[in-house]
């Protein structure tokens, strides 16, 4: 065999070897890549994303869509190949398994957890929504969760109203844990409560929820250090003016990072006139109760995500804006944002042509 042949025959086996070391070859990394777009003023499989009854909603155009990230699941085994690919390639990125799913989280407890996160986006952004347009919304700090074998259980409820605790009226959900934490275990506290069920009733009528309980626990000492609990989770939960419900019909979408756009979403339909100006934006950011907007991972497969879509502006949280602007696709430009009231208002700037008055974002 002439040498020039048997040197390529052998390169050729080496390589055809390699790539199957590189297929054999697991390595710790899971993929993201571009998931789905949601027109938040649109619908899916022929539902309204937002559909608000009990107050007079006005016509939308354009879009307003949230943007998603699809992952691989906890138990997929990535290769070394597919890592390499996943690296060279523009449309995906290739990240530590752990960044996705730390501590050993399961698929199904990270998506328990995501379900979680993005239940209560929607209701943050429901409040964030009334608050920019003076609607009033009643909110009420209440037992999220009980502890099961905690000094709580059987005592207090998930749903009950904390009004105070020894005395002290609480305004907010880590009020509860401070005043708790002012005792040593074993030691007894007092929460003055409204029943879950007296507060259901009363909303379920319109009313402020009346008539207290007073409920007396003693404190036992945390698990992780020396500091007293009683074993519940509080939480905020509001009374809204009517009915605003979110539907979702995406097996895949989670967490928290679509709640700008339904906030965005809700005051289009609850305000005169077209928010959008027919144009097609896309976004994301987690918000607050306040309208704060909060940065999101994957930020870069959801621009991505948005141009193939369709869109050509991208309302982006402050603290992704240098990722975001490192890697912008072509023909999309992004808008800045903190709050839903900077998101408003940049639209309503992009409405009037004012192009050059949007906040930007810049690389570094």
């Amino acid at each position: 065999m002439p040498r020039r042949t048997a040197t390529m025959l052998a390169s050729t086996l080496i390589l055809i070897a390699l790539l199957c070391a590189g297929v054999l070859i697991k390595v710790p990394y899971s993929e993201m890549s571009p998931g789905p777009t949601v027109n938040t003023l649109g619908d899916v499989e022929g539902d309204p994303v937002l559909r608000i009854t009990g107050h007079k909603t006005y016509k939308t155009s354009g879009n307003l869509n949230m943007t998603t990230v699809r992952v691989t699941g906890a138990d997929y085994n990535m290769n070394l190949v597919e890592a390499v690919a996943g690296w060279l390639g523009h449309d995906s990125v290739v990240v530590p398994h752990d960044t996705l799913y730390p501590d050993g989280k399961t698929e199904e407890e990270s998506t328990q957890e995501n379900a979680e996160e993005f239940s209560q986006s929607q209701e943050s952004a429901k409040v964030a929504a009334l608050k920019e347009l003076n609607i009033p919304v009643t909110s009420h700090v209440v037992v999220s969760t009980v502890v099961k074998d905690s000094p709580s259980q059987g005592k207090l409820h998930a749903g009950d109203i904390i009004k105070a605790v020894d005395g002290t009226a609480v305004e907010k959900p880590e009020d509860v844990a401070k005043l708790v934490t002012k005792h040593k275990p074993g030691q007894k506290v007092t929460f003055t409560v409204v029943p879950a069920k007296t507060a259901a009733a009363a909303e379920k009528a319109g009313k402020e929820p009346e008539g207290t309980e007073q409920v007396t626990l003693t404190t036992v000492k945390a698990p992780d250090e020396n500091r007293a609990i009683v074993g519940i989770q509080a939480g905020t939960d509001h009374t809204f003016p009517f009915d605003i419900d979110i539907d979702i019909k995406l097996a895949d979408v989670g967490g928290p990072s679509a709640g700008l756009m339904f906030s965005l979403g809700i005051v289009d339909k609850l305000t005169p006139g077209q928010l959008t100006g027919g144009k097609f934006i896309a976004g994301t950011g987690t918000i607050d109760d306040a309208g704060k907007v909060g940065p999101i991972g994957g930020i870069t497969m959801k621009l991505v995500g948005a141009r193939d879509a369709g869109a050509r502006y991208f309302l982006t949280p402050d603290e992704n804006c240098a990722a975001a602007a490192s890697d912008t696709p072509d023909g999309l430009t992004l808008i800045r944002v903190k709050t839903i009231d900077d998101a408003k208002k940049s639209l309503d700037k992009l409405r009037a042509g004012d192009t050059a008055g949007l906040p930007s974002c810049s690389a570094g």
